[in-house]
């Protein structure tokens, strides 16, 4: 009688099983609602997840802005080191690009201003983020504090963020932290997970 249901229980063991191997990953990725997005730079490569269930919103704005080849031929334009490097508005000749509207701001969502992570840029509107987003050089929880929406995370290419940050700036068109020689952002890409 005990034996009855043996074979439901293994059904069961099997599952879960299959669950914790394939439904239940590490932060670093591979969780359900994660994208890859590389960024051919002038620099090299960074390759950055996106977190479509942390930041629905912000991912799916950044991600139609990768698809729509906006970023293509962009410039980071503002770099500042042992802080952040923002980027994906402004064209070599410091012409802002049109964008689409503004979106929701989606700060509270658990994710933090650490190295590496990405977040929008915005003005003091919190609903202000359109196209442009900067990478974390250093842990900055200050801007936890100020209400900036991370959507991801730096998994390949810190190296090539830490060279940007270290790169020539000055002013250019009334812009501080202009890099001197500018840094293009040649293509954005979503790719496939290794």
């Amino acid at each position: 009688m005990k034996y009855r249901n043996s074979g439901v229980y293994l059904f069961i063991v099997a599952a879960a099983l299959v669950f914790l191997a394939f439904g239940c990953r590490s932060e670093k990725g591979n969780l359900k609602g994660l994208k890859m997005v590389k960024l051919e730079t002038t620099k090299g490569a960074i390759v950055i997840e996106v977190n479509e269930t942390a930041a629905p919103v912000t991912a799916t704005n950044f991600l139609q802005y990768v698809q729509d080849g906006f970023y293509d031929g962009t410039i980071f334009h503002r770099v500042i080191p042992n802080f952040m490097i923002q980027g994906g508005g402004f064209t070599p000749d410091m012409k802002q690009k049109p964008t689409r509207p503004p979106i929701v701001n989606e700060a509270k969502n658990g994710l933090k201003n650490k190295r590496g992570a990405i977040a929008m840029a915005r003005l003091n509107d919190p609903n202000s983020a359109t196209s442009q987003f900067y990478i974390n050089h250093v842990d900055n929880a200050n801007l936890d504090k100020l209400g900036y929406a991370v959507f991801g995370q730096v998994v390949e290419g810190m190296d090539v963020v830490d060279a940007i940050a270290k790169v020539e700036t000055g002013i250019k068109d009334m812009h501080q932290n202009v890099p001197v020689e500018p840094v293009i952002i040649k293509s954005a890409k979503v790719v496939s997970k290794k």
